[in-house]
């Protein structure tokens, strides 16, 4: 692993032409790593064609490179082969890829079980696979701190249930899902588990062979790669047993009129012209990810989070949501201070150059049962600094004289 440097804002070409921007909302999409952009910028002047159809020189370079895309998606997962890594158009399509393949597996009085912490991607599609197929819909409440609580697993988990589906990490709470606990549960009823790992892989690569999850989705977007691409890892038998999500070319074996058979997987989930361009691209992010030393990473991004959370806790009224500082919290802060918006917040913040967000972040049965319909949030990436969160806390007290 490469020594991590003082400061990361130059590698990322809109902080660094953009010095006294503060950027503090990577949980909704983080800055493109230079060798990202750089590797989209190269494919598509040196190799650009569609995958899977042509003999000639361009075509074949497309392959070549969008098959290592996929290889080292696989590295970054410490997946048990490449074929187990689907390109998607994100961490949504991922998830609404299983909700369809894997529920349509399911049938009536079949239980899947999410959590009330989920993004609106991980839990509307399956609302909506229990008006289709008459599935049960179980959820893991939250403690008043936004953590799942698993203490009802026990009733929860039992032979009727055939997947839990739940966050890595929360993009609102910043806190991590105790997932050795939700495995050995899911286990022992003999049921799949998937992670919606959107938030977690910017902070690190993820080892799923050791997570001992099913599936696992992310997007490029939100680990420093360009956007329209994502990826859902499946373990292979898993994989094997769904049935397709979309149709169309690439994604058959054979066709004719009277039947259509599949190709194997992960051919078969990736109908129609795939995200090429995008995938090389976040390869690229991931190979650079994967130089990093994360230890160092994760104390650094672990200090700037106790310096803000610090700094909110000094300002009369305003409540934090989440965990206290720990290992179960990673830099997600949100807030609410009651009489303010958080978009009217944020709009003054931006004035003073602070990039947050305010709103009900896709999750509104966890702002609900945390007594909140809206909170502003301030996300830590790797690229940040003391700066940053100093000039957070200036801007807050501003935006309180201002808004007062």
């Amino acid at each position: 692993m490469s020594a991590m440097p003082a400061s990361l804002r130059d590698e990322f070409p809109l902080l660094a032409a953009e010095p006294d921007l503060h950027y503090l909302d990577s949980a909704a999409t983080s800055q493109i790593h230079r060798s990202a952009m750089d590797a989209v910028l190269h494919h598509e002047t040196t190799s650009r064609a569609n995958v899977s159809r042509g003999t000639y020189r361009l075509a074949e370079a497309a392959d070549l490179a969008y098959e290592r895309a996929r290889q080292t998606a696989a590295r970054f997962l410490n997946a048990g082969s490449p074929d187990e890594i689907i390109f998607t158009s994100g961490a949504t399509a991922a998830l609404n890829l299983v909700a369809h393949a894997f529920g349509n597996t399911l049938q009536a009085g079949d239980r899947v079980l999410i959590s009330v912490a989920e993004h609106h991607s991980n839990f509307v599609p399956w609302q909506m696979l229990r008006e289709r197929t008459g599935i049960e819909l179980a959820m893991i409440p939250v403690t008043a701190s936004g953590q799942l609580d698993l203490a009802l697993l026990p009733e929860l988990m039992d032979s009727k249930c055939r997947l839990v589906a739940v966050t890595h990490l929360s993009n609102v709470t910043g806190a991590w899902t105790d997932v050795a606990t939700l495995v050995e549960a899911a286990r022992k009823v003999g049921a799949k588990v998937l992670l919606d790992g959107a938030q977690a892989v910017q902070h690190g690569p993820q080892d799923v062979r050791a997570l001992g999850v099913d599936f696992y989705a992310f997007s490029g977007h939100k680990c420093f790669a360009p956007g329209g691409v994502g990826v859902l890892w499946g373990r292979g038998e898993v994989l094997a047993a769904m049935p397709p999500f979309l149709a169309g070319g690439g994604m058959i074996a054979s066709v004719s009129l009277e039947a259509t058979t599949w190709a194997e997987p992960p051919q078969r989930f990736e109908a129609g012209t795939p995200p090429i361009a995008q995938a090389v691209g976040l390869a690229a992010a991931l190979e650079w990810m994967m130089g990093l030393d994360w230890r160092q990473v994760h104390a650094r991004e672990s200090r700037l989070c106790e310096l803000l959370i610090e700094g909110l806790q000094r300002i009369p009224g305003l409540r934090l949501l989440g965990p206290e500082m720990s290992a179960q919290r990673a830099p997600i802060v949100s807030f609410d201070i009651p009489g303010l918006h958080p978009h009217d917040i944020c709009q003054v913040l931006d004035t003073h150059r602070l990039a947050l967000r305010g709103g009900h972040h896709c999750a509104q049965p966890l702002l609900a049962a945390l007594g909140v319909e809206v909170c502003t949030r301030a996300s830590i990436a790797l690229y940040n600094d003391e700066a940053d969160i100093h000039a957070l806390l200036d801007g807050l007290t501003f935006a309180l004289r201002e808004l007062a």
